[in-house]
Formats: C-alpha cells, sequence, structure tokens
C-alpha cells in the first residue's frame, strides 16, 4: 500500500506542475474514481450476497413460462377456432347440399301435383263430357219418348174420330161379332 501511496502522491505533484489542479483524496491515497470503484465492488458483493441475480433470473423464468404457457393457450385457442371454422364450413357446405336437395325435390313434389292435377282435371273432363252426354241423349231419348207418347195420343184422338165419323152402330157390331168368332177358333 505504500507504493500506491507514493504513486498517487508522484501523480498529484505531477498534475500541480502542469497547471492542473489535484485531486481530493482522502486518507491521502484514495481518490473520487477509487471511490466509485470500491462503492461499485461493494454493491456488486452485496448484490451477489443476497442472491439478487438468482432472484433475477428467476423471475425472468417465471416469465418466460407464463409467457410459454399463454402461447401454449392461445395455440391451443387458435387449434381449436380452426377445427370449429372447419366444423362450421362443413355444416354450411351439409345445410347449403341439404337446401339445395329440399328444393329439388319440392321441385319435383310441384311438377308430381301439376301432372296430378292434369291427369285428374282430364278425368273429370272427360266425366263431364260423357255426363253431358249422357243427360243429352236422355234428354233426347225423354223428348222422343214424349214425341212418339204425344203422336200416339194424337192418332188415338185421330184414330178414334175417324171412327166415330165412319162408323156406326151397325159397323160396330159387325166387328164385335168378328173380333169374338176370331176368338172362339
Amino acid at each position: 500500500m505504500g507504493n500506491f501511496a507514493l504513486l498517487a502522491a508522484a501523480a498529484a505533484h505531477a498534475a500541480a506542475e502542469h497547471g492542473e489542479h489535484a485531486e481530493p483524496m482522502a486518507f491521502g491515497f484514495v481518490t473520487p474514481g477509487m471511490w466509485v470503484a470500491l462503492s461499485m465492488t461493494a454493491f456488486l458483493a452485496i448484490v451477489v450476497w443476497k442472491k439478487v441475480p438468482a432472484g433475477i433470473a428467476g423471475g425472468l423464468d417465471k416469465k418466460i413460462a407464463a409467457i410459454r404457457e399463454q402461447l401454449d393457450a392461445a395455440k391451443a385457442l387458435r387449434a381449436e377456432a380452426e377445427a370449429l371454422r372447419t366444423e362450421y364450413a362443413a355444416k354450411i357446405a351439409s345445410a347449403e347440399a341439404d337446401a339445395a336437395a329440399m328444393v329439388e325435390h319440392a321441385r319435383h313434389e310441384a311438377q308430381a301435383i301439376i301432372a296430378k292435377a292434369e291427369t285428374d282435371t282430364t278425368a273429370m273432363i272427360a266425366r263431364r263430357e260423357k255426363m253431358a252426354t249422357d243427360k243429352i241423349a236422355a234428354a233426347e231419348r225423354a223428348a222422343i219418348d214424349d214425341l212418339r207418347a204425344r203422336a200416339a195420343s194424337a192418332a188415338a184422338a185421330a184414330a178414334g174420330q175417324l171412327i166415330a165419323q165412319h162408323h156406326g152402330a151397325s159397323a160396330d157390331k159387325a166387328l164385335v161379332d168378328s173380333a169374338i168368332a176370331s176368338l172362339a177358333n
């Protein structure tokens, strides 16, 4: 230590010769730079003695572990979201296919209903035409029968008048006698 003090004194003397002022010293050899170095060494010794680097490293390790857990959770959430997206995309595709199938089924049903309606309408028109034809034929037959009945009635009335005009009691007697004779044979 003696050499150190002599060196410090020599440095102070040389600085004084060059016009520089001398640095203050404590205990004759400790300069302000040495005080800073000593305090830094003491601080670092206390930090190492109190295991501050291990605490900092442990805290950083905990932060790293927490961030890693968050990243793993984010990866899991992303995978789950992708699975849900895939599932919903499949559901949408399935729903679209179902909707298309329903539309096609409805189209076929509508065509079947239209075809059945056309068939039923054609059959109903045919039945109504037949019924109308039957009614017309029945009306014609009834008219013909009525006309025949009127003609027969008119003919009978006319025949009765003609017979009454041209036959007398004697002619009736001869007709009755010939009718009785023909029945007896």
